[in-house]
Parts: C-alpha cells; sequence; structure tokens
C-alpha cells in the first residue's frame, strides 16, 4: 500500500541496493537499448515500462474498469478477481489484493472448476451432453465439486470434503449438476468478498475455457443475479500492451 518493499525483506538479509525501485505498473522508465530495438524491429525511441503479473494483465484485457467490476476464470480451477477500491485480505477465507493503480483487485482461488468436472466426464463426454443442459430446469443437486477433498476458496478448509453425492440415473442432469455447484460456489466466493468489504457485484466477464459452454453461462447467470458476459480478449499480452499504452491501470 506504500508503494515499498516490505520490512520483512530486512529480516531475511536481502539488500535494498539488490532490488529495483517499486513503480506504478506501466510506468515507463527506461530507453529501450538500440540493438534490443533493431532486434525486434521496434522503433529507437520505445520506451520500457514497469510490468505486472500475468493474471492482473489478463484482467486488463478484459477492459473491466469499474469497482464492482469482476472477472472469473473458468480453467481446471475457479479464480475470481473483482476490482475495488481498497484492498482485502483475509487469510482464514483465502483472500488476497492485487494492485491496480490506485485500486486493488481482491479474489481468490478455488479448487472447484474444470479439474473437479473432469474426475466424472471426459472432455468429449462434455461435449455430447452439453446440448442436453437445461439452464431454465435447475436440477436441485447441491454439489460443491472438487478433484479431491481440500478447498482454498471461499471456504479455506484442507479437509473439505466433495460434495457430489446421489448421482442421478441422467448422466447430463448429473453433469448440469456439477456445473450449478461450481456456480453456487462463484456466488459464494462474491458473496464472501462482500462480507469482506468488497463493492457490490456489478458485473461478471469470463476468461477461460469454460466460456465455450454457453448453457453454463446462463446457470451462471442465474446463480449470480448480475450480468454475465464472455471476454472479447483473455490474452495477457493483450492487457499489457493496453497497460504501456494507457502508461497505467485504468
Amino acid at each position: 500500500m506504500t508503494r515499498t518493499w516490505p520490512a520483512w525483506l530486512d529480516q531475511l538479509g536481502v539488500s535494498r541496493d539488490l532490488l529495483p525501485t517499486v513503480l506504478v505498473p506501466g510506468t515507463p522508465f527506461a530507453d529501450i537499448d538500440p540493438g534490443v530495438a533493431s532486434a525486434l524491429t521496434l522503433p529507437p525511441a520505445a520506451r520500457i515500462a514497469a510490468g505486472t503479473t500475468d493474471g492482473v494483465a489478463a484482467f486488463i484485457a478484459t477492459r473491466a474498469d469499474t469497482p464492482g467490476d469482476a472477472v472469473t476464470s473458468l480453467g481446471t480451477t475457479l479464480v475470481v478477481k473483482l476490482l475495488a477500491s481498497r484492498p482485502i485480505f483475509a487469510a482464514n477465507h483465502g483472500v488476497y489484493s492485487h494492485r491496480l493503480g490506485e485500486r486493488w483487485l481482491a479474489g481468490g482461488a478455488s479448487n472447484t472448476g474444470g479439474g473437479a468436472v473432469l474426475t466424472h466426464f471426459t472432455a468429449a463426454e462434455m461435449d455430447r451432453l452439453t446440448p442436453q443442459l437445461k439452464p431454465e430446469m435447475p436440477t436441485g443437486l447441491d454439489y460443491y465439486p472438487l478433484p479431491k477433498p481440500g478447498e482454498r476458496f471461499p471456504i479455506a478448509d484442507p479437509a473439505l470434503p466433495m460434495r457430489v453425492a446421489s448421482r442421478p440415473a441422467e448422466d447430463y442432469r448429473f453433469f448440469q449438476g456439477l456445473l450449478e455447484g461450481i456456480a453456487g460456489v462463484e456466488a459464494l466466493a462474491y458473496q464472501r468478498l462482500a462480507q469482506l468489504g468488497a463493492p457490490k457485484l456489478r458485473r461478471v466477464i469470463s476468461i477461460g475455457g469454460g466460456t465455450k459452454n454457453a448453457a453454463w453461462t446462463e446457470i451462471r447467470r442465474r446463480a449470480l443475479g448480475v450480468p454475465v458476459t464472455v471476454a472479447e480478449e483473455t490474452e495477457a499480452s493483450y492487457g499489457a500492451a493496453l497497460l504501456a499504452l494507457r502508461g497505467g491501470p485504468p
């Protein structure tokens, strides 16, 4: 929060002289070496700017820019980031924050996600079952899908059991129940952030492989109660380019 290296580095014997100056991501700080510019076919007047993490750059790529805007990554695991005006840290809930200019990205990473579904269905089976999904007809199955016991966020419990009992006879209903369960965890994640002081959820922009499933997007929209869209751009490199173009975060 003070834009300085943390004091605990001194306890490790790390010399401050070895550390770079702390800069706001996107801040230009040096001219490019002419030889490097030539090798990369860049203009010799190009400048080097401070970068950021791949996750933050992917968030910037979605163009989310208002407190309450959130980005959910639907990959092997479920990761949420919510744009906030102040940081939120709650290790007992698995919540952390990344700085983004004068704002913060509060969120966490759950163990649920595509990896949990893959313990029950192959990718080919999911493709086959997806057309049978009926988002407008919830299954009522109360699942908390996990690939194995243990959860990080929104419930921080290394022994939390997976909850996928009472499997229905129809595979498509079981598949839909799993997707509804993940959507429920996502909703709980944003509720947890709100309880800890995050701004009210305004909209959710989705990234990751799970965005290809339109039925799942509708299931999530119903669970979250806010507009849910799929990002047009998701590459971290695109977000880094936007960061450099603006000279800082949005």
